[in-house]
């Protein structure tokens, strides 16, 4: 007898609407922890995370920029952010997306980020 076969098939569970959105409750505190190196404030305050989409299985695609394509940590940053989000328990996988459309700007910051910077 194959013991393999007296085991049920395990489906993948799938997150309600509600649990959904805490993880990404989850995933955008997390991105508030990773700083641009050469700006003092987080990629999320900079206006550098574009979106955040969680799907029902766990898996979150971030979509970012970068304050110019020349950015010094173009290499490591998307790496850096991969690994946090997928330090998450919830998240079954990660990805991340870079992209200049639209090009990042200043305006694109937030409130607290300018008064941080002093630009308000």
């Amino acid at each position: 007898m194959n013991p393999a076969a007296e085991r049920p098939e395990i489906l993948p569970q799938t997150m309600t609407p509600e649990e959904m959105q805490h993880l990404g409750e989850q995933v955008v505190d997390v991105l508030r922890t990773i700083y641009d190196p050469e700006i003092p404030v987080d990629i999320y305050e900079l206006g550098l995370v574009y979106d955040v989409q969680v799907s029902d299985e766990g898996s979150v695609n971030v979509l970012m920029t970068l304050t110019s394509p020349n950015c010094p940590v173009a290499e490591t940053l998307p790496v850096e952010v991969k690994e946090k989000v997928q330090s998450l328990d919830a998240v079954r996988d990660a990805e991340v997306e870079i992209t200049f459309e639209p090009p990042w700007t200043k305006d694109m910051m937030s409130e607290e980020a300018r008064l941080e910077l002093g630009m308000l």
